[in-house]
């Protein structure tokens, strides 16, 4: 009998040993279902509060997300008609051409890597030398670009006139047209560069400097103020105007059986809703985006300057908002953020 007892009290135990983990698990359970209740019923509290007082915080942290992509490609609207024009390019001026007035400009002294924008120099030093615009010259290997390593359709040997070189240096910005135009220069591309800088002292930018004539260099230099001034002379070569506000131009180069086709790279010339009278962009990581134009813009003819942009939509994304802001504003009220002090009224000639 003591036995019978003493095994059934064993087994109780037993049973009990095992029901005790379960009903703790059970229990944990039971506990984290509670804690998983509590917090989706706090996260709907937190929904239903964001509905209300606390909606403007989730709008403000969407905005601090938005904040960094419009400074970097400001939409063409963001700007107040009635206050002042805001630009995301970091160095930029707006000159009445007619009148020499300024109408914008921000930290328009400050030298910078100018880019492509060099090959307005380049066109005008090539175009002063009078050589023959017929002459069929090549791209030899002292044109190929061993500082950036950029590409080219224009082979090693390719032979065009000096002409098409010279439509393709400013219209597509094509860097071995550039140099090709140099190094057939009197003297070659040493005496090319030396010319580009005297021209330069003669047109009074004094603050730019060229080391090559393809602006691939980032010690190729300059300020806005000067290049406004650059712009207007370069304005007065009937070539120059012609070939930067071409949309496209095929040429046949060597090796190829059908014309290669090449882009005005300011899209807003391609575009065809501006009347552009002159127009050159630039990019190397070092100078940023750049553009300058010679635009009619709400019934003047404006110089316009941006340098270093951020992104590829930026400088045409500025032109657009100047545009706007300009025909919003009959009488446009000038806001400087830069010390202006070559580029006055009657100064651009």
């Amino acid at each position: 009998m003591k036995s019978v007892f003493k095994k059934m009290m064993m087994f109780y135990v037993s049973l009990a040993l095992v029901a005790a983990p379960v009903e703790l698990l059970a229990g944990t359970k039971k506990s984290q279902k509670r804690i998983y209740s509590s917090q989706k019923s706090t996260l709907g509290k937190h929904r239903t509060a964001t509905k209300g007082g606390v909606q403007r915080v989730s709008v403000k942290l969407r905005a601090s997300r938005t904040i960094q992509p419009r400074n970097a490609f400001m939409v063409e609207d963001s700007f107040e008609s009635s206050g002042v024009l805001q630009l995301a390019s970091n160095k930029a001026l707006i000159v009445n051409q007619n009148t020499g007035e300024v109408v914008y400009a921000k930290n328009t002294n400050l030298s910078a890597p100018i880019a492509s924008i060099t090959k307005l120099m380049t066109a005008m030093v090539m175009l002063d030398a009078k050589q023959p615009l017929d002459e069929v010259i090549a791209i030899s290997s002292e044109d190929v670009d061993y500082l950036k390593g950029t590409s080219s359709r224009l082979a090693v040997g390719s032979r065009l006139s000096r002409g098409e070189f010279l439509q393709l240096a400013l219209m597509a910005s094509e860097n071995r047209a550039a140099s090709a135009l140099a190094h057939n220069y009197p003297g070659g591309k040493y005496e090319f560069v030396k010319a580009m800088n005297a021209k330069a002292l003669q047109l009074s930018l004094f603050n730019t400097r060229f080391v090559d004539p393809t602006g691939l260099d980032s010690a190729n230099v300059s300020t806005a103020e000067d290049l406004a001034k650059m712009v207007q002379a370069a304005y007065q070569y009937p070539e120059i105007r012609s070939a930067t506000t071409t949309p496209s131009h095929e040429v046949y180069v060597e090796g190829r059986n059908y014309p290669v086709n090449f882009n005005n790279t300011n899209g807003l010339v391609r575009a065809g809703e501006w009347e552009i009278g002159l127009s050159k962009t630039g990019f190397i990581n070092e100078a940023g985006r750049c553009l300058v134009m010679q635009a009619q813009i709400a019934g003047e003819p404006m110089i316009v300057v941006l340098l270093d942009s951020y992104g590829k939509m930026t400088r045409i994304g500025d032109a657009k908002r100047i545009r706007k802001w300009m025909e919003q504003n009959n009488e446009t009220k000038p806001t400087t953020t830069g010390q202006i002090q070559s580029v006055t009224s009657g100064s651009i000639s």
